[in-house]
């Protein structure tokens, strides 16, 4: 049975998971605030792919798939860089969308997202005018779809019945291949009048900012839109001071902002989110090698954590999809509930970006001739952006080589991977109440290390000691840095409901028999069995179940 996004949303701010940014105010587009379990499951997500990537990586061995042993260490860079950051990067000059905006609905669209087509047909109010000819318009992306005949109909102020009256003329068009001189006769996608539309302009997906007291355009910087530049510039610095070797990877989990035209779906396109990225340097004739291991490597981390295999995708891009820089590029997607059956959204891309990055910062902006990356000049000849000047080439000591690194980039976004195991953990099924009477379980199926809280302690009465026994086990789990809750109120089935529903592993209940065989009941979410544990034992036992 499909998922329902608007069920998966209800859970979400219901439980505490994500809540609209500024809701109290209306709420901001394109942003959003973590709740108390969100936030604990998000800094999972986080922490899980630092220690799998980073904190648990033995350097001294290559793991499977790898071509030799590699190293592995971390940086936290700021979120405000030099503005020729940008520019060397060439996020100044090519990282924007077209877009139009209409005058009268003040909506905002990518101007590719907007198709046509020609229509003849009378006004309703104004049948002595005669037949007119306009441009209908509707929106077609990845997630919205409006329809043509409506649109004109509302323009024409006809009802469905009187469709047929309606001439439709040749084939649907983009937008974009309308001669701006036709924009007149174009009826936006939301309005009845038409000329409403402006003409395209480019629209700058970086947000703007200033730095200092004077505010002038020589103070002008962005907050980053990706946290990759970060480690570029600061590969000198790395190997310099962290005695790291070709091969070997850097990882940044940080914030970057993005000002979308149109956020959408929840969390899946924010303008503020998270980023979770590698910059992976190698030799160049070893980097299509290290491309495919951590493109396999990156697929099977989320298997690993719980995703099912039958909703995600690793799709490799076609020629025409790749950046200019790039080798080589895949996307691991994943079946979100909100699009359409068979249809998958990006959760992580891995990009081979051959020398690129080091190159664009140490000589300038470069572009594409032929096969060939080259400085971009501008009309005088001069680099357009001019790089550092700085030598980022790599020296092997061994082989007594001086080389350009190639960088492989697995880059994962902590947003939507934390939207995607919400969406897979998300279950419905059918278990009996305390009455034996069939009901309707929410579980939220998080992988044991993903669980925002990974155990619950209950006493089954608040009498007999037993309360101060289940104090006790509380206070020995979070000593051992281990998330749990205590809850002493309501029936235990309810109990049990409560912590399905945020997707608690196990829950722990001081019984009647606690005080006679100093065991506690251990329930598991998922399979339901539950077993007797030694109260002393209680902490190793979550753990090794943890840990297994």
């Amino acid at each position: 049975m499909p998922k329902s996004m608007d069920e998966i949303v209800s859970l979400c701010k219901r439980r505490g998971f994500i809540f609209q940014d500024s809701d109290i105010y209306g709420g901001q587009n394109g942003f959003w605030d973590y709740g108390p379990l969100g936030m604990l499951l998000k800094r999972n997500v986080r922490n899980v792919w630092y220690e799998d990537m980073v904190d648990f990586h033995n350097e001294l061995v290559a793991p499977n798939g790898a071509p030799e042993a590699y190293q592995m260490v971390g940086v936290e860079t700021a979120l405000i860089m030099h503005p020729q950051v940008w520019k060397c990067s060439g996020h100044y000059d090519l990282f924007h969308d077209m877009m139009v905006d209409c005058r009268e609905s003040k909506k905002r669209y990518r101007h590719d997202h907007i198709k046509g087509r020609w229509v003849t047909g009378t006004h309703k109010k104004n049948e002595e005018a005669g037949p007119e000819t306009v441009f209908i318009t509707a929106v077609d992306s990845e997630d919205v779809q409006t329809d043509l005949d409506a649109n004109a109909l509302r323009y024409f102020g006809l009802k469905k019945k009187y469709l047929e009256k309606l001439d439709w003329e040749g084939e649907t068009t983009p937008l974009p291949e309308l001669p701006e001189d036709k924009l007149t006769e174009v009826v936006g996608p939301d309005v009845t009048s038409k000329g409403t539309l402006t003409e395209q302009r480019e629209f700058n997906l970086m947000f703007k900012t200033t730095l200092g007291a004077l505010g002038g355009e020589d103070d002008a910087a962005f907050l980053r839109p990706e946290t990759a530049q970060g480690i570029f510039v600061n590969f000198k610095n790395i190997v310099d001071t962290s005695r790291v070797k070709v091969p070997f990877g850097v990882a940044q989990v940080g914030k970057s902002f993005r000002n979308e035209i149109t956020p959408r779906n929840f969390t899946f396109r924010s303008r503020e989110f998270e980023q979770m990225e590698i910059e992976f340097f190698c030799a160049p004739d070893e980097s299509a090698k290290w491309y495919t291991f951590w493109r396999d490597k990156r697929y099977q981390w989320y298997q690993d954590l719980g995703i099912s295999q039958d909703n995600l995708i690793l799709r490799d891009h076609h020629k025409e999809e790749l950046a200019h820089y790039s080798v080589g590029t895949a996307d691991i997607e994943y079946a979100f509930p909100f699009l359409e059956a068979g249809e998958y959204g990006e959760l992580e891309g891995i990009a081979h970006r051959g020398d690129f990055d080091l190159r664009s910062h140490t000589e300038g902006k470069l572009k594409k001739e032929g096969d060939e990356l080259v400085v971009e000049l501008d009309e005088h000849g001069q680099p357009k952006h001019r790089g550092s000047g700085k030598d980022l080439s790599y020296f092997n000591d061994e082989t007594r080589e001086r080389f350009v690194p190639h960088v492989i980039e697995p880059s994962a976004g902590a947003d939507r991977g934390t939207l995607a195991f919400i969406c897979e953990a998300y279950h419905e099924d059918e278990q009996p109440d305390e009455k034996g009477k069939m009901q309707t379980r929410t579980v939220m199926k998080f992988h044991p290390r993903l669980a925002p809280i990974k155990a619950a302690i209950f006493p089954l009465m608040k009498k007999d000691g037993q309360p101060e026994i289940a104090q006790e086990i509380y206070g020995a789990l979070k000593a051992a840095g281990i998330s749990c809750q205590y809850d002493q109120a309501g029936v235990i089935g309810r109990r049990y409901r409560r912590q399905d529903e945020i997707g608690t592993p196990y829950c722990l209940t001081v019984d009647y028999d606690t005080a006679d065989d100093n065991c506690v009941t251990l329930r598991d979410r998922d399979s339901l069995e539950q077993e007797r544990v030694p109260v002393d034992q209680v902490v190793s036992e979550i753990t090794a179940r943890l840990n297994g």
